[in-house]
């Protein structure tokens, strides 16, 4: 692909959407390949790869469906639709725009990907529905009973991202946000580091779509919208984060402590609630505790409230990690 040219119109309407269906391919991906990016998806890995295994086994339809569209170079288009631009998706109204894509061009797609043709025995007809069944599977057996923590960190990232945007534009929230891609001026955005010539997206809904597992991949509905699907940024996303010294865990409360020592850097209170797992509320009581005693301070970015520790609150952290 290479990179997308993108006028400054199109620019300024990108916007960043949460998508369960990208979160689900995102955690086939993992299932197919095995590897873990961190402990917290080993756990899940164990949790639930040998049932996807079996699922796969049992349906050798589904199995080749699932080798032709998820290369490690090329995903099928029609598995990967973009988000709709209006509001959050479910992931019903996702699965349908796999499932009604005509026959001819599902099995295309597959060709493609597969980088060949595909077996004479695959059903043409089957193939759309088969494939919105095995991502439906996945998305209801290993996503679904996580997604309330994932979708927090979704929303984590995407304030964190706008937090990015407001102090140092498109060129800091882009150079990072996926591997291979950065912001080259002059209207050039590189997606990826093939040597493909570039496509002109300008007028197209362009959307930013972060996942939790760390895979990454762009998808288009040309020439209406064009989607870049990066994954969360890994303090959001890694589970297994150090906790709070046990002395200050005594001194201000267990969940007071893991906050205070999570404001290492600016964060928001939606933030926090994701990497803590406590509700909004407890959340919101802890950070007044800490602001009115002088541990933590706050700020305005653009329509998010962030939370940082002053000097004091950094004393004392550091003071109980050294002890």
């Amino acid at each position: 692909m290479g990179w997308w040219l993108v006028n400054a119109d199109t620019l300024a309407g990108g916007r960043f959407v949460v998508s369960p269906l990208a979160e689900t391919v995102a955690s086939l991906l993992d299932l197919a390949g095995g590897t873990a990016a961190h402990p917290g998806e080993s756990a899940w890995l164990r949790a639930h790869r040998s049932a996807y295994r079996r699922r796969l086994a049992e349906d050798p339809v589904a199995a080749l469906i699932v080798g032709a569209g998820f290369r490690p170079t090329w995903i099928a288009d029609f598995l990967i639709p973009p988000p709709r631009a209006e509001g959050e998706p479910s992931i019903e109204a996702e699965l349908d725009r796999i499932r009604t894509t005509p026959a001819d061009v599902a099995r295309a797609d597959l060709a493609i990907s597969l980088g060949g043709p595909l077996p004479a025995w695959l059903p043409e007809a089957e193939v759309p529905r088969r494939a919105a069944d095995v991502m439906r599977w996945v998305w209801t057996e290993t996503v679904l009973p996580y997604w309330p923590r994932r979708r927090r960190v979704l929303e984590a990232d995407i304030v964190a991202r706008t937090r990015q945007l407001s102090q140092g534009g498109w060129t800091a929230a882009l150079d990072d946000m996926r591997p291979g891609m950065r912001w080259l001026g002059e209207g050039r955005l590189q997606i990826n580091a093939y040597d493909n010539p570039p496509r002109e997206i300008s007028g197209a809904r362009l959307l930013f779509v972060p996942v939790t597992p760390r895979r990454s991949w762009v998808s288009w509905d040309r020439p209406h919208r064009y989607a870049v699907i990066y994954p969360c940024a890994g303090v959001l996303a890694e589970p297994d984060r150090p906790s709070a010294p046990d002395a200050l865990r005594a001194l201000l409360g267990p969940g007071r402590a893991a906050v205070l020592v999570l404001l290492d850097s600016p964060k928001s209170t939606t933030q926090l609630v994701a990497l803590t797992g406590q509700g909004l509320g407890s959340v919101g009581r802890h950070l007044k505790v800490l602001f009115d005693v002088g541990l933590i301070r706050r700020r305005r970015a653009g329509r998010s409230v962030l939370y940082y520790r002053t000097d004091a609150g950094e004393v004392l952290v550091r003071a109980q990690r050294h002890e």
